[in-house]
Parts: C-alpha cells; structure tokens; sequence
C-alpha cells in the first residue's frame, strides 16, 4: 500500500498578493507531487485565525502542527514530507 497523502493547511487571504504567490507555487508541487495536498483557509472567517495569523501569512500548517511562514520555498515545503 502507497504512502498516504498529507493534508497541509494554508493559512491566507483573498486579495493577498504573497498568499496567491504561495498558492500558485503549492498548486505547482501538488501536480509534481501526489503526496503533496493542502486546503487552504481564508483566516478572515474567524477572529481567532486573524488574530494569530493576521501579520503573518501566508503560513503553511503540516498535519504534524509545524508551520512555515512566509517566505517559503518548494525546496521548503519537500523537506516537510
């Protein structure tokens, strides 16, 4: 049996130019990579998200808990899985 997919969290905005940055390149390793899936997470929905990320996105959550704040490369993001 395959290595089971882990569901990253992206913490963002809309109308946040480095969030959309941070999308497109996940997105992108998403193709290369099957065992790369993130959902992302508009932090405006909440007060608790905006207050605890609101000077600090985009972040990206793993499932382990460990965050990577902006700015954060693939090669980041790999090192992770």
């Amino acid at each position: 049996m395959g290595k089971i997919a882990e569901d990253f969290i992206l913490y963002g905005t809309t109308a946040c130019h480095l969030c959309e940055l941070a999308e497109a390149m996940l997105c992108a390793l998403s193709k290369e990579r099957p065992d790369f899936q993130f959902t992302k997470i508009d932090i405006s929905e909440t007060d608790e998200l905006v207050e605890r990320y609101g000077i600090v996105i985009p972040v990206l959550r793993h499932p382990d808990g460990t965050e990577l704040g902006w700015p954060f490369s693939q090669c980041d993001v790999l090192s992770l899985l």
